[in-house]
Order: C-alpha cells, then sequence, then structure tokens
C-alpha cells in the first residue's frame, strides 16, 4: 500500500476526532512518518459561541486535543486532568451557565484564543499557532473565518444556542429547524478550496450529518469545491444497526426529515453525479441490507466494521475509507 499524499477530512464532534486519528494512523502505517503535509483537517466551527466574554470552539479544541494526545476520552470533550476551580468560581458570580462546565485548562485554550482574536488575528490564524503547540501530525482548518453559531429553533417558535439545546436539555425539546445566522455571507477559510481541489480523497468523517457536517457542506462554495474536484469524496455513515452511534443526531436528522439509516443519509448527502457530494459510502455489516439503495441512489457501498472501539480499530475504518476507491 502506498500513502496518498493529500487526504482532506470534513470533520466535527467525538466521532469526527476519533476518526481523525484513525486516518492519522492509517497513514502512518501506510510508511508515511510524518503526516502533517499529507492530512488536512476541516474542521466545523457552527457550533461555536461566546460565553463569559471568550470564544469557544467546541469541535476544533476536541479535535486538536485529541491530535496532541491529551483529550479526557472518557468524557468524550476538554483535557484530561483537568480541574474546575475557576470555573466554580465564575458561577459564584452568577456568570456563564451552570450546565457548561469549563475546565481550567479548556479555559486556557480559550482566553489565549480570544486574545489573538481581539489582536486582529483571523480565526485560521489563531488556529495555525494553536496547532504549532503540538505535533499533530495534520493541519487543521476551519470550515470560515466567519462567527457562524448554531440556532435552534423550537416547535413553540423559542430559539436558543444549539449548545443549550444540546447540553442543557440534552436534546429533549423538540427542535423545528437548525440556522445557522450568517452562514450565507461566509467564504471557505483561506487554504480550504485549495486542500479540496488538490486532494487525492476527501472524507467525510462519522460526524454528526445536521449540525457538524452540515454547516461545513454550507458554507457557500464549499459543496460546489466537493462536486469539482478530481479526488474521490468518500462518507463514513454515522449510523450502525439502524441507531446513532453518540449523542443525538437522530433528533437532528428527524428535524430536517431525515430517516435515521445509513441509506437515507447517504441519500442526504446525494450522489456526486446529481449534484450531491458522495462517490462512496462506508456503512456497517448490520446494516448490509441497505447497500442496493445506496448503489441505486448512485453512491458506492462499501460494508465493513464501523465501530470505532479504541485506536486499532479507528485506523482499520480509516484504512478502508482510504481504500473505498482506487487513489
Amino acid at each position: 500500500m502506498t500513502a496518498p499524499a493529500r487526504v482532506v477530512v470534513l470533520a466535527g464532534g467525538v466521532g469526527g476526532s476519533k476518526f481523525v486519528l484513525g486516518v492519522r494512523d492509517a497513514l502512518r502505517a501506510r510508511g508515511l512518518a510524518d503526516t502533517t503535509a499529507a492530512l488536512t483537517v476541516v474542521v466545523n466551527t457552527g457550533d461555536d459561541l461566546w460565553l463569559s466574554g471568550v470564544r469557544l470552539q467546541p469541535d476544533v479544541d476536541s479535535i486538536t486535543y485529541a491530535l496532541a494526545g491529551v483529550n479526557n476520552s472518557e468524557q468524550g470533550w476538554g483535557r484530561a486532568g483537568d480541574t474546575e476551580r475557576v470555573n466554580e468560581e465564575i458561577q459564584q458570580w452568577g456568570a456563564g451557565w451552570p450546565w457548561f462546565t469549563l475546565g481550567d485548562l479548556d479555559l486556557g485554550t480559550h482566553l489565549a484564543r480570544t486574545g489573538w482574536l481581539r489582536e486582529g488575528l483571523t480565526p485560521t490564524q489563531v488556529l495555525e499557532r494553536m496547532s504549532a503547540r503540538w505535533q499533530l501530525g495534520a493541519r487543521l482548518l476551519p470550515m470560515t473565518d466567519a462567527e457562524v453559531d448554531t440556532i435552534v429553533e423550537l416547535n413553540d417558535a423559542s430559539r436558543m444556542h444549539f449548545q443549550e439545546w444540546w447540553t442543557r436539555h440534552r436534546a429533549r425539546l423538540a427542535p423545528a429547524r437548525f440556522e445557522n445566522p450568517g452562514i450565507d455571507e461566509s467564504a471557505p477559510a483561506p487554504g480550504v478550496e485549495a486542500a479540496i481541489a488538490e486532494a487525492d480523497i476527501v472524507l467525510l468523517a462519522p460526524s454528526n450529518p445536521v449540525v457538524s457536517i452540515g454547516p461545513i457542506l454550507a458554507v457557500p462554495g464549499m459543496s460546489e469545491a466537493l462536486r469539482q474536484t478530481s479526488a474521490a469524496v468518500v462518507g463514513v455513515s454515522p449510523i450502525i444497526g439502524g441507531r446513532v452511534v453518540r449523542g443525538m443526531a437522530d433528533v437532528c436528522l428527524g428535524a430536517i426529515g431525515v430517516q435515521t439509516s445509513a441509506a437515507a443519509v447517504a441519500a442526504h448527502y446525494g450522489s456526486r453525479a446529481d449534484g450531491g457530494v458522495l462517490d462512496a459510502w462506508l456503512i456497517g455489516e448490520e446494516d448490509s441490507a441497505e447497500s442496493a439503495a445506496i448503489d441505486d441512489a448512485g453512491i458506492r457501498s462499501v460494508v465493513v466494521p464501523l465501530w470505532m472501539k479504541d485506536a486499532a480499530s479507528s485506523a482499520a475504518l480509516a484504512e478502508a475509507a482510504l481504500s473505498a476507491v482506487s487513489i
């Protein structure tokens, strides 16, 4: 096996973090000792927010920490071994959100980021500085330099930030729609379109299709870049056995009228031949009966084990994605 020279991954959330680690390991297993120049990760920034005066980028931080090996793997977010003294003090002042915990080490990241942003750096430049602290083995790019948060509108027409709906209410409030104010005026971050155009393969991580991959694809020009690239575009299903792997993605899918099935999510992304973004779609062995429907939609189905239980299984899944088409 030879290592492809250029791999781009669109990712967000815990599933995205695990998959990106797997891609890095798969590339190393193919003989690529330094994967930094080969692997570009376009990270969702659609669930970013301002809180207590600092800018939070949950997906950016989760993927950065995971690649750096300092993430809290049990919790799924934040830093390993973190403490919460500052967060407790913030809440004693009645500031912040009592149901949204910020660790002390994590707050250090947010403070550094906010300071750089206030000095005039763009999110792309900030992420470049953050990445320089550790040997990540990947280049990280935000999906856009514009501020694009996610707002959830409920059935009663009330609205709240996605993080409140997701973390405080655990998606128990029925959503009518998800909105990304400002996204129509945004543009892909510098380097994103070029990375996609020059890629040998583009991978869609098994992240939430609505609030992780969805905002990335909604940035004007992003889907078109995927349709125009000469690289194959391969996605990995976040649905196994008709169920979501983690979180409440099924609630999100229901809000946009998409069934919780591997075939339905593939159809949601669509075939590149018909104006969508996918060439191939990896599904679990539990969903092999859906292969024919996916193939009929113009997307090549590939049945593989999808569970990312550890580093080895994550790397195996990534290798399957890299091998799904000829590169």
